[in-house]
C-alpha cells in the first residue's frame, strides 16, 4: 500500500519534514537542558537584557556610529558561557543533520545548508569564546562590537561556502 508513496516525491518531502522537525525539536530540547543545567541562568539572561538602555544607544568606538550595547558587557559571563555552549553544542548537532541528509539522499542544496550551519553554529561559538569570554586587548565595549562583525563576516564566509558547495555539485546547464 505504501510502495507507490515510496517511490513518489511524497517519501522525499517526508524525510525531508522529519529532519527538519528533529532538528526544531533539538534546538528547543538544548536550549531548555541550558537553562536547567546553568544556575540561575533565567535571571542572568534578564539582567543582560536590562542592561540595554531601551532610548540610549551606545557610540562605536572610534566611529560615529551609535548602535546598541550592554552598558556593562563584562558582567554577563554567564550568558556568554551558556552561548558559546549552545553555539557549540547545535554546531556538532549539525554534522548529525548532515549525516542524516546523506542518509535520506537529500538535495545538495539541503546539503549545502546544513555545511552553512554548521560552519556558522560552530563557528560562532569559537567567537564568543575568544572574544566574549577571554580575554583581549580591547576594551569590554569594543570588543562587544567586534564580536558582532566577526559574526556578521562569518555570515559571509557561510553564503560564500555554500555557494561554493553547489556551484561544484550542481551540474552546469547550457545556454
Amino acid at each position: 500500500m505504501t510502495e507507490g508513496y515510496e517511490t513518489s516525491s511524497y517519501g522525499f518531502k517526508y524525510r525531508e519534514s522529519m529532519i527538519t522537525a528533529i532538528s526544531a525539536g533539538v534546538f528547543f530540547v538544548m536550549i531548555g537542558a541550558l537553562f536547567i543545567i546553568t544556575p540561575a541562568l533565567f535571571t542572568r539572561v534578564t539582567e543582560f537584557f536590562r542592561d540595554f538602555s531601551p532610548n540610549v544607544f551606545v557610540r562605536v568606538p572610534n566611529t560615529m556610529i551609535y548602535l546598541p550595547a550592554p552598558t556593562r558587557p563584562l558582567i554577563h559571563r554567564v550568558v556568554y558561557t551558556a552561548f558559546e555552549q549552545f553555539c557549540f553544542a547545535f554546531g556538532v548537532f549539525q554534522a548529525v543533520v548532515l549525516a542524516l541528509r546523506f542518509a535520506a539522499r537529500s538535495s545538495v542544496s539541503n546539503k549545502a545548508e546544513t555545511v552553512g550551519n554548521l560552519i556558522s553554529w560552530i563557528g560562532t561559538g569559537y567567537l564568543a569564546r575568544t572574544l566574549l569570554l577571554e580575554p583581549t586587548t580591547w576594551s569590554a565595549l569594543t570588543t562587544w562590537f567586534v564580536f558582532w562583525a566577526a559574526v556578521l563576516m562569518l555570515l559571509g564566509v557561510t553564503l560564500i561556502v555554500r555557494a561554493i558547495i553547489l556551484a561544484v555539485a550542481l551540474p552546469r546547464r547550457m545556454f
